[in-house]
Order: structure tokens, then sequence, then C-alpha cells
């Protein structure tokens, strides 16, 4: 694409090129100021202009009609077709068709969004727009900001974001949680106990230095403390460790609902009161009402708004 000289060109008055084609139009200052509305003085005064800026006379009066000199005539159509492109531009539509658009989406993704969104997400976009492609990625809560800012990421969804008053953000779903064991490892009812649950040992999902991780503040709030025995960054990691020790797993009660019986662990509520931040849409606001942004939005709503329909499979305890 030819660059533009934006330096030079904001020097030139492009209201003077309207005022040249209405001229080429009507061949009368008079006719010409009457189209613009303006008076005729005004009129006047952009032809002198004109007549200043390209060095010709543009217009000589041969009777009552102001005809176009032949550098008039040479300028006449190529300042049409950019008055024409610019009406174009400026009257279009925010025109989306997700069958047959080609674009990447770059999506700040947390752990548990991660599992939860890009396999129904990919899977829809397969059926309604295939020439759509979703780049998940990896996104700190604190650096959530500056990489929307920048252009990284198209949006980011999880619990922890922050919400700059320069973005734009929407509640997706109530975080919550539910408890998993491996029964033939624990003997516990279901639901569990707020005696056994206490008196277990856990596994739980930390992305910091803490070893209690995400639950530390909603077990401060409730008044509890759990004996952690193992901590990581990943649901299937910790899924996995209850799977192989006789531990439980307090994880996002989606994750548990879908992915705890792939691996034979029974799923249970929480015999405590715990609250966490609610799971979180972030973009930025120029992109409020872009209509791509506004599809895909619409489509990952969608997405979590069945997830939340799966039922919670009973595995008999043994």
């Amino acid at each position: 694409m030819e660059s533009i000289d934006h330096f030079n060109l904001r020097a030139f008055d492009l209201n003077l090129l309207i005022a040249f084609d209405a001229m080429m139009e009507e061949g009368s200052v008079t006719r010409a100021a009457r189209r613009l509305k303006i008076g005729q003085p005004a009129m006047s005064h952009n032809i002198s202009t004109l007549r200043m800026l390209f060095e010709d006379e543009l217009f000589i009066r041969v009777g009552q009609i102001m005809q176009p000199t032949a550098r008039a005539r040479t300028l006449a159509g190529p300042i049409r077709n950019a008055l024409r492109q610019a009406q174009a531009a400026l009257l279009s539509a925010d025109v989306f068709d997700p069958a047959t658009e080609s674009r990447v989406f770059r999506l700040g993704m947390s752990a548990e969004v991660q599992l939860l969104l890009l396999p129904d997400l990919t899977a829809r976009l397969r059926k309604l727009a295939p020439g759509i492609r979703i780049l998940a990625r990896d996104c700190p809560p604190d650096q959530v900001d500056t990489m929307i800012d920048s252009g990284a990421l198209d949006m980011a969804i999880g619990c922890t974001y922050s919400r700059a008053t320069r973005q734009v953000s929407e509640v997706l779903y109530e975080a919550e949680v539910q408890c998993c064991y491996n029964p033939a490892l624990l003997s516990l009812g279901v639901p569990v106990g707020l005696d056994d649950y206490l008196a277990a040992d856990h596994a739980v999902i930390s992305q910091s230095e803490s070893l209690h991780g995400c639950v530390e503040d909603a077990l401060e709030f409730a008044g509890a403390d759990l004996n952690v025995v193992s901590a990581g960054p990943d649901f299937m990691s910790i899924l996995s460790t209850a799977k192989a020790s006789p531990v439980i797993a307090t994880i996002s009660a989606r994750i548990a609902r879908r992915y705890a019986p792939l691996m034979g662990l029974v799923v249970s509520p929480v015999p405590l009161d715990l609250r966490f931040p609610p799971v979180t849409v972030v973009w930025p606001a120029h992109a409020d009402k872009d209509a791509a942004s506004v599809w895909l939005r619409d489509q990952i709503r969608e997405v979590f708004s069945q997830s939340q329909e799966w039922p919670t499979p009973k595995i008999a305890a043994q």
C-alpha cells in the first residue's frame, strides 16, 4: 500500500476539493455556493485559493458559464474518485460474514478457561466460521491491560483480570469450586462432610509462590485451613494427582464436572463457603462495536451457557 504524506496533506484544506468538484458540476460560482450551502463570497474565496495552490486559473468565464481549463479537467477525475471513495467509506456498514471471514483472534485465557472454552469454541468455529482461528495465550493478570493496549490480545478471559476504565468488561459466570477424589484411595461419603474435608490431605491450583494458591484468600474468608500437600498451576496435573494419591482436589466446578469423571474421580460439593472472583471477559473499548469482536463474544457466551448445563456425574464411592 502506498504511504500517505500526512504532514503535508494536513496543510491542505480538503474542503477545497469539495468546492472544486461542486464547481465542475455546476459551472457557476452562485450555483456551486448554493449546493454547498455557503455564501457566494466564501465560494469565490475557495476558487481563488485553488487557483493559487494549483497555479492555474482552473475556471474561466465564457459567457454565463465558468469553463474548466485543461488543468481543471485533468484534476476533475482523480478528485471525483477520491471524494467517492471517502463517501463510500463514511457510509459503509461494518460488514462481517463469519462464513467467509479470515482472521486470527488472540485470546488471553486463564488455565480454567483454556480447558473449558478452547475445545468447544474451536469446534463451534469449525462449523460456523472456518476461516477464523484462535491463538490462546497465557496471560498474567497484571499484564492484561498492557497486552490489550498494545494489540497483543484482542480480549482476555479469566477470574482475576483487572478491569481498567479504558477497557470494557463483562462477567461471564460466577466462579464456584467442587472437590473430587479417587474412591479407590479415599473412603468418603458424597457429599463430603466438613470434618472429613478438613481432615484430608489436599491438592490445589497455585500459580504463585503460595502453597495454598488460588484458594488461600477464600479459605481465609471462610476461617478455615487445609493441609495442602500438592499444588500446581495446571488443572489436569491436579486431577491426575487426585487419581494417583489419597488426596482431595478442590478445583473449578465446571472443570470438575467435565474432566474428573474421565479419570474415575468422585465429584462432590465443597462443605465450605469458598468465594472467588467471577470469570470475566475484557476487551478494548475501540472494539466494543466491532462486528467481528461482537460476534466472537456471542460465541463465547454461548459456549459457557451450554457448559453450565453439563450434569454432575455421580460415581459410587467404594
